[in-house]
């Protein structure tokens, strides 16, 4: 019975192990015969990464789609870690080869490791820096580590060889923070160097046999082709720095990537960056490279500006010539000194809208150059970074008397008809006030012809701060415009803005807040605001940069901003119509020709006058005292037509006079016309200057 069941057992055992043998065959064949086509291909397949692909940036044009920042083709020098030799030994050698090829084409890398480059090592930049702790937290250094021992720290962990001299192991240490700092890894390629020639770009393809993990990836460099048009506001972009990392990385950003930093470029980030797009990289072992795209990079949109950039660019001409001529004594009587003029701004609007078609500031700056040397615009005599128009802010003098009319006769203060007396001088508790002239008995009308400082003395005394402040807030002034890109809030003369200045409030400042003088402080742009908001009769608009954003090629509007109205002044036309007669006044009394006919010393200065447009101007006029100063400055507002409006202007000249003598020049630019000193008056000019 054993014997029969061995039997059995040997006969199951050599039954299986048939089974099994076919099994093993018939997979061997499988593998060798009926697939073997495709391990063969996949024997040959070395290696596949990811890799993104940037996305186009936005560009941005002026209203009449004109051009003013654009992109042009870049090369950079990347490397992929997928493709980077696994031996430190080898990479340090591809890392090497790279620096040497771009040194001989007279480029540089990037190289934020503040050691000297040769021996014996030491710190660039004080050891207290935050950038000198950095190294050793991310090189796991004591508090007390010297740059010797920075640099024997990367060449310990990154095996950098005895046998390359003091300078090579410099440079390859140097990178390989650079990475570090970058975050270099699968996921994140290297950006070796940007923006190289083509020509290098071609040694590189060339020698990518020896580079391995190195390649050239095309990019777009931003082009700021009128690089000095509106500076202020369109800004520029730059490389993403430390503290900024984490925040951008959440929303897709590698640390390569630049951003906005300033203007529009920055406000607008979110539409001008555009979507990554991603590529599979596979590299055979004999060497062919092929890539898919698996998702499209998304370009940018395109942005439109409200700012038309002929104007601009006659905005900025025009006042930078006035300045110059002021200060050198071409414009002034030879009773006044105003070499120290040197600055101002021009803000001009679309009064039934609310978007702003110039933005003058002096001195200005060009992009490129501040791209290029920071060091020397920051520098520059008159602090050319410094954005008047927006930023600066300016006691606005008597220009503030049409707010103070507009409380006045809103409140039932006074009406059209009301008549107040002005002897130039006035007695106000124990406090002597004085006005430009003896007025007699006036009108509002011909107080804000003649900006007459008592009447409006008299006027608050009734109204009181709490009245002014009220509508100074409705038109505007001290509040946060809204506008795309940063602009300073301002502030009114209050017993709190004193209380924070360190001054004391005495009740003489409520007559002086009356006619823009005090401790306030407003924008040009909140003053251009102010005229529209009388252009209007009491309908303030939302000041906007933004026109609308295109798809990148200007194909498709994606969206338009509509005017929005901030506010409106609850006045009755009667107000409305007794602040313009008045301004409207003011603009044919100031720089007339008649004027000048009687003063021959002074003739050439009938270029100014207003009579010479083809329809009535509004405008009203300010000296205050400049800031801290014995000087004065000189602002302007208004709008054009009178009876019409269509722009709204202001203009702040500091340490100077005459900012009116701008408004014609202003009104020229914006409608082209072309009307020269002989047009003024037929026969006059001729007359006066022979």
């Amino acid at each position: 019975m054993k014997k029969v069941f061995d039997i059995v057992r040997i006969g199951v055992i050599i039954a299986v192990l048939a089974v099994a043998v076919v099994f093993a065959g018939s997979k061997l064949m499988k593998i060798q015969v009926v697939d073997g086509a495709m391990y063969l291909e996949m024997s040959k397949t070395s290696k596949s990464a990811t890799q993104s692909i940037s996305a186009a940036r936005g560009q941005i044009v002026d209203c009449n789609s004109e051009p003013l920042v654009k992109n042009r083709v870049s090369y950079n020098v990347v490397i992929n870690q997928s493709f980077f030799p696994d031996s430190k030994e080898e990479q340090n050698k591809v890392i090497l080869d790279i620096a040497k090829i771009l040194e001989a084409d007279g480029l540089m890398w990037r190289d934020d490791l503040p050691i000297s480059r040769e021996r014996p090592y030491s710190y660039t930049i004080d050891e207290t820096d935050r950038k000198v702790s950095q190294i050793h937290e991310k090189l796991r250094l004591n508090s007390y580590a010297t740059a010797e021992n920075c640099i024997d720290a990367l060449i310990d962990e990154y095996d950098i060889s005895k046998t390359y001299t003091s300078e090579e192991k410099r440079t390859i240490a140097g990178i390989r923070y650079q990475m570090i700092l970058d975050d270099f890894s699968s996921k994140t390629d290297y950006v070796f160097i940007k923006d190289i020639p083509i020509s290098t770009a071609s040694k590189i393809r060339e020698l990518g046999f020896r580079l391995s993990g190195a390649g050239i990836v095309e990019d777009a460099v931003r082009v700021y082709s009128s690089g000095d048009i509106f500076p202020h506001g369109i800004g520029y972009v730059g490389p993403i720095y430390a503290e900024e990392y984490p925040a951008l990385k959440e929303a897709g950003y590698l640390i390569s990537d630049t951003v906005g930093k300033a203007g529009i470029e920055r406000s607008m980030e979110q539409y001008l960056a555009g979507k990554r797009g991603e590529k599979t990289i596979t590299v055979s072992s004999d060497g062919e490279i092929t890539e898919t795209v698996a998702k499209e990079a998304v370009p940018g949109r395109t942005v439109m500006l409200t700012i038309d950039s002929d104007l601009q660019k006659k905005l900025q001409t025009i006042l930078g010539d006035f300045i110059k001529s002021l200060a050198d004594g071409t414009l002034t009587k030879q009773d006044y000194d105003f070499t120290d003029c040197s600055a101002g701004a021009i803000v001009v609007m679309d009064v039934k809208t609310g978007a702003v078609k110039g933005c003058a500031t002096y001195p200005n700056y060009d992009i490129n150059d501040l791209i290029n040397d920071y060091s020397s615009v920051l520098s520059a005599d008159g602090q050319p970074l410094y954005n008047r128009a927006l930023d600066g802010l300016y006691r606005p003098g008597s220009v503030m008397k049409t707010v103070t009319a507009t409380a006045a006769l809103s409140e039932g203060i006074i009406n059209s008809e009301t008549k107040l007396t002005c002897h130039r001088n006035m007695q106000y508790l124990d406090i002597e006030v004085h006005c430009t002239g003896n007025h007699g008995s006036i009108n509002v009308v011909t107080a804000i012809q003649k900006s007459c400082n008592i009447f409006f003395y008299q006027v608050v005394q009734q109204l009181g701060l709490d009245g002014l402040m009220k509508y100074e807030s409705a038109y505007g002034l001290g509040e946060d415009l809204g506008l795309e890109i940063p602009s300073a809030k301002g502030y009114l003369a209050s017993p709190d803005t004193f209380a924070q200045l360190g001054l004391d409030w005495t009740v003489g400042q409520v007559l002086q807040a009356a006619i823009g003088q005090s401790e306030v402080g407003v924008t040009p742009l909140q003053m251009c605001v102010l005229a529209s908001t009388i252009a209007n009769r009491g309908v303030r608009y939302r000041p906007y940069l933004v026109d609308s954003l295109w798809d990148y090629n200007m194909v498709e509007q994606i969206s338009k901003t509509e005017p929005e109205i901030a506010e409106t002044i609850p006045a009755s036309a009667e107000v409305y119509d007794s602040i313009i007669a008045g301004m409207k006044l003011a603009a044919e009394n100031t720089t007339s020709a008649q004027y000048y006919a009687a003063n021959e010393q002074n003739a050439y200065l009938s270029q100014f006058s207003l009579q010479a447009l083809p329809y009535p101007a509004a405008i009203k006029t300010g000296t205050p005292q400049a800031y801290n100063k014995a000087t004065q400055n000189s602002t302007v507002v208004g709008f054009y037509p009178a009876d019409d409006p269509e722009i709204a202007f202001s203009v702040v000249i500091e340490n100077g006079e005459y900012s009116k003598y701008l408004v014609r020049k202003i009104i020229e630019a914006y409608y082209g016309y072309e009307s020269g000193v002989e047009e003024i008056s037929p026969g006059l000019y001729k007359s006066v200057v022979k």
